[in-house]
């Protein structure tokens, strides 16, 4: 061996051993137990980051572990096309490279373009995942905009819509002006601010509002059904005097409002707030749109028209102060505020013709198979989050207006177009101008081609929700792999992801996998917490405040790395860290590489000492020689050890097994046991030489079998130089069992 470990020429050399003996392809033994993890599909937009190098470290752990105990194993790999988030991205790319904006390149161009830049990140995030040591099989990677799994994606909406499962409706929705898309809930940013809160003198009440600039939709005055204060009031109607001159409204009750909230009496304004638009449904209320698409106030707010939201506020309150409407302001009001989650834009709920899943028919499900124990989520606490929201679970709007993702499979005919607007729209969708208001064309037709006849057919320049084809995942990948693979390897075993899109992902793959196929997706969802400095802020590029994992590989490796990730880490359990504490942690784990890698040298050493070929421990014991008490107790160590680290990888408990194996290998094996045996090494007793040399050998392969799943490059590395091993490569070696 040589005197140390040099990672970096190392680890790229042992990968590229193990993919070219095709270790990561799974067992052909039909015989053998099948395991499979169909990899979270990271987003094509960029390189990896440390959410992604945890779940490659528990990930790769499991299937190593699983292909050393001789199970069929496939971890099938694959890659995000990010839908907003990707197109954000890229028209950032385009505008400060080409002075360009998607606009300028046209629909088919940008696709193309946005295409390509998908798959130029997504060879670079492959890559990234060779370095942290995944071992998948790359033959079977998958890409959510592969042809094959698009038809997939769109048959799925066709049957859906067929089982009327899937709608076209008017409904409130979160808009973003910047992405000029709808936004499901679970793609909003909430953030506490401090905002004026006006209180507007409204007929003969007083109420109080956040957003004056929206008053131009009001169509009901709502107050508690129980407040004395206003029982008079209920069902009469008020007048009001207001900017645009003296108008009536009706005062209505609803339990929704708030009597605290203010003087107890709020607005409605069933076009632009989601309470509101719930409250309009239930009392049939007219619904005005006052905001346009762009964020402008429109042709019914009068000289306000043109004006962005912000500045209209301000503009709309003056103007109310002038005419003496403002009965006061209070200036340190905290709220919550939505944002996108893509760029940070203040979230426009608005009323737009959308297409939705209806949903609770695939919750209902999706709550059973997590209830009866189909579908174990891991840790437990997390099942009661997940319960929490499938219960009060809404519509999910699908239909994004975006470029980047699967088209919609929906057509219209022009001769179905009645009115002249439906006919400019029309006019203008045939042309590709993005202006093109879609939701108000009639008599969409569903299909996956485009219809015949002597009628003119356009098809909807809408995609879908991201979520509508990664919740599809595990069953597209497998459908659209290898022969038998589907067969063989659905139900997966575990899906292994972050807690942030427990809703956004997980459940949905529950809800897919039971509708297409009857069986859930996967047998266990095992969540990871999320790695947080020391204020509890999420660790992120972007934030500066954790550690880059592609630089910590180059200059630590990537067995450090993972090895930091995992030690003394509960499952599902944030880890709040500095970004100087975990680079100090890591490099810990590179020196216990090195310190690895000295232990072995020194029992190479030693071995090639001895001019008498030493029996593998396990053929030495055959005569029960008599075993010293020193020996005893580090193969009863070992035993232990050994079922420690089993029972570890077998119930993911990651942190306790890594720690466990690293304070037996330093200061069991290393710092006792080594040093304890030294005389005896040097001693004149062959026969004594001999039982050491063995038990030392038989120890040290037995720990970097049991370190492999975690640390496999210089593992693997140090296998390759034992002489006389059974097994060519440790990937696929038998999983050590405890000999005494």
């Amino acid at each position: 061996m040589d005197k140390t470990y040099a990672h970096q020429t190392t680890e790229s050399r042992i990968y590229a051993l193990w993919e070219k003996s095709g270790v990561f392809a799974p067992n052909a033994d039909p015989q053998a137990p099948a395991y499979s993890i169909i990899m979270p599909p990271p987003n094509a937009n960029g390189e990896l980051h440390l959410g992604h190098a945890t779940f490659v470290a528990i990930s790769d752990a499991l299937i190593r572990y699983h292909r050393m105990r001789g199970d069929a194993t496939l971890w099938l790999p694959g890659v995000d096309h990010a839908g907003i988030l990707a197109q954000v991205t890229f028209e950032k790319k385009l505008k400060k490279e080409q002075s360009k904006s998607r606009h300028d390149l046209g629909r088919t161009e940008f696709v193309k373009q946005c295409y390509q830049f998908c798959l130029d990140n997504k060879i670079l995030m492959e890559n990234q995942m060779r370095a942290l040591g995944a071992s998948c099989d790359w033959n079977r990677e998958k890409f959510t905009m592969d042809p094959e799994i698009s038809k997939l994606v769109l048959q799925t909406f066709v049957k859906m819509h067929q089982d009327g499962l899937i709608y076209r409706g008017y409904r409130i929705v979160n808009w973003c002006p910047r992405c000029r898309s709808t936004l499901s809930d679970l793609e909003l940013e909430w953030t506490e601010r401090q905002d004026p809160l006006y209180y507007i003198n409204y007929g003969p009440f007083v109420l109080a509002t956040v957003r004056p600039e929206t008053k131009f939709g009001d169509t009901a005055i709502a107050v508690h059904p129980d407040d004395a204060r206003y029982q008079k009031w209920i069902g009469k109607e008020i007048e009001v005097v207001g900017l645009l001159g003296t108008f009536k409204i009706k005062v209505i009750a609803d339990s929704a409002v708030d009597k605290e909230f203010g003087t107890g009496v709020i607005k409605v304004t069933p076009g632009h707030d989601p309470l509101d638009w719930e409250i309009g449904q239930r009392h049939k209320l007219e619904v005005k749109t006052v905001i346009d698409f762009d964020g402008r106030l429109n042709d019914l707010t009068g000289p306000y028209k043109g004006l962005k939201v912000a500045p209209a506020r301000k503009q709309i309150a003056a103007d109310m102060q002038a005419k003496g409407l403002l009965k006061k302001v209070d200036e340190n009001y905290r709220h919550t505020v939505a944002t996108c989650e893509r760029c940070g834009t203040v979230i426009e709920p608005l009323v737009s013709r959308q297409w939705f899943v209806k949903i609770k028919p695939l919750a209902q499900a999706a709550i059973k198979a997590v209830e009866d124990g189909t579908v174990k989520i891991i840790p437990e606490k997390y099942q009661a989050m997940y319960f929490n929201w499938m219960k009060n679970i809404r519509d999910w709007p699908i239909s994004r207006q975006i470029w980047w993702g699967h088209q919609l499979p929906v057509w219209y005919a022009r001769s179905e177009q009645k009115t002249p607007k439906q006919q400019q729209e029309f006019e203008l969708l045939k042309q590709g101008d993005t202006r093109a208001r879609t939701d108000i064309l009639e008599s969409p037709i569903v299909s996956l081609e485009k219809p015949t006849g002597a009628d003119e057919y356009i098809q909807d320049p809408d995609t879908f929700d991201t979520w509508f084809s990664s919740g599809q995942w595990p069953v597209n990948t497998l459908k659209t792999s290898n022969i038998n693979d589907f067969q063989r390897f659905y139900p997966t075993s575990v899906m292994n992801t972050a807690y942030e899109i427990l809703f956004l992902w997980v459940a949905r793959m529950i809800m897919f996998g039971l509708y297409l196929t009857g069986e859930v997706p996967f047998e266990t969802a095992l969540i990871n917490g999320v790695l947080r400095d020391e204020n509890g802020q999420k660790m992120s590029k972007s934030k500066g405040n954790g550690i880059n994992p592609n630089e910590a590989i180059a200059k630590y490796g990537a067995d450090a790395v993972r090895m930091a990730l995992l030690a003394g880490r509960d499952s599902g359990n944030d880890l709040m860290i500095s970004k100087q504490q975990m680079e100090e942690r890591i490099r810990g784990y590179r020196n216990f590489s090195n310190k690895l890698w000295n232990i072995g040298r020194f029992i190479l050493i030693n071995l090639e000492k001895t001019n008498v070929k030493i029996p593998f421990y396990e053929d030495s014991t055959k005569n029960r020689q008599i075993l010293v008490e020193d020996d005893k107790r580090i193969l009863t160590e070992l035993t232990l050890i050994t079922n420690r680290v089993t029972d570890g990888l077998e119930n993911y408990r990651f942190g306790e097994a890594t720690s466990s194996l690293y304070e037996f290998t330093w200061h069991a094996f290393a710092d006792w046991y080594l040093e304890a045996v030294k005389p005896r090494l040097s001693s004149e007793n062959v026969q004594d030489q001999i039982q050491v040399l063995a038990i030392l050998r038989h120890v040290y392969i037995q720990i970097l079998k049991l370190l492999h799943p975690f640390m496999p490059f210089v593992t693997e590395e140090i296998w390759r130089q034992i002489p006389g091993v059974f097994e060519p490569l440790l990937a696929t070696a038998t999983w050590p069992k405890a000999i005494i």
